[in-house]
């Protein structure tokens, strides 16, 4: 009877665990462009940092994004349990904040006037550049800076694979496993994938200095010192798209009317109706971004009014 038991329970855990690898499969199909976005945005987050402080920068923001992970999946397991109706709304506001960012980005590229001047880039080269700055110190702020955004992403992460997970229907313990293993696996992997992008040009600056003229790794090594800048423009790139398809999509699904409009549009394309679809997701997310910074760009110039008035009295 116990060796039956024994046998009952070592299939359970494998049926659990084939759904396990099932839903997280479908999690990370569902997440792969947010992470995309999510790697391109923590690699641009060293630009600018000295070479000798790039890993230390790194690793600080990663402790800082293991703990938001610890903090994000509990938090997302109890929402599923006691109030599961919440997902649908913070999916769409993760797709606002998402259409929102990529939004802002087009338009910082393309038309800067429009918003705001972004100082921080500038003020970390300045940093940088006056050897009396205590440059520790002065990356504490850009580090919990990037930890928030880290949180943030990481939000959206964990609530999109827990949407994807819920429509499987998977159950409380799935739910866990999958959420634990799709945290881990984003942490750990866009964080060393960031530490290898921003040391691709320290590498082949090493292998030029260490090769003769003509030898095969000098001339490798200069591929890859010219590789590190068009890989991070690539990152940033595929990123804001990312933020588009992915943002644009929850909206989409959120929105009856919108999906039927969209399933019926793409619907007439035939065998392009998938890459229609993504597209579409794409403009719509573009078109509520554009909106959503014209708001915001709005409310914080009247704020900034309204608080210059006050000093001024």
């Amino acid at each position: 009877m116990a060796g039956a038991s024994l046998l009952t329970l070592l299939d359970d855990i494998s049926v659990l665990m084939d759904d396990v690898s099932v839903m997280t499969k479908v999690a990370a199909k569902k997440t792969a462009g947010l992470v995309g976005d999510d790697l391109a945005l923590n690699a641009e987050q060293v630009t600018g940092v000295k070479p000798n402080r790039e890993l230390p920068v790194i690793w600080a923001v990663a402790k800082g994004s293991a703990v938001n992970k610890v903090i994000l999946v509990p938090a997302a397991l109890l929402i599923s349990y006691f109030i599961p109706w919440l997902i649908t709304p913070l999916l769409m506001i993760g797709g606002l904040y998402l259409s929102y960012e990529g939004a802002e980005k087009v338009i910082h590229k393309f038309w800067p006037k429009l918003l705001p001047h972004d100082e921080e880039q500038n003020a970390r080269l300045k940093a940088n550049a006056d050897e009396s700055v205590d440059l520790v110190a002065f990356e504490k702020d850009k580090i919990k800076g990037a930890i928030r955004t880290d949180f943030i992403l990481s939000a959206e992460i964990i609530v999109i694979s827990l949407g994807a997970i819920t429509a499987a229907g998977g159950d409380i313990v799935q739910k866990g496993i999958v959420l634990s293993i799709v945290a881990a696996v984003v942490t750990v992997g866009i964080y060393g994938l960031v530490a290898g992008i921003v040391k691709i040009d320290d590498a082949g600056l090493h292998l030029i200095e260490n090769s003769q003229a003509g030898d095969s790794k000098r001339k490798f090594g200069e591929f890859m010192l010219a590789a590190a800048p068009k890989l991070m423009k690539f990152l940033s790139i595929a990123g804001t798209i990312a933020m588009f398809l992915v943002g644009g999509g929850i909206i989409v699904h959120g929105i009856s009317f919108l999906h039927h409009s969209v399933e019926d549009i793409a619907h007439l394309t035939g065998v392009f109706e998938g890459l229609t679809a993504s597209l579409l997701n794409g403009l719509v997310g573009l078109i509520v971004g554009a909106i959503v910074v014209a708001i915001v760009t709005t409310i914080g110039k009247i704020r900034g009014k309204d608080d210059t008035a006050s000093s001024a009295h």
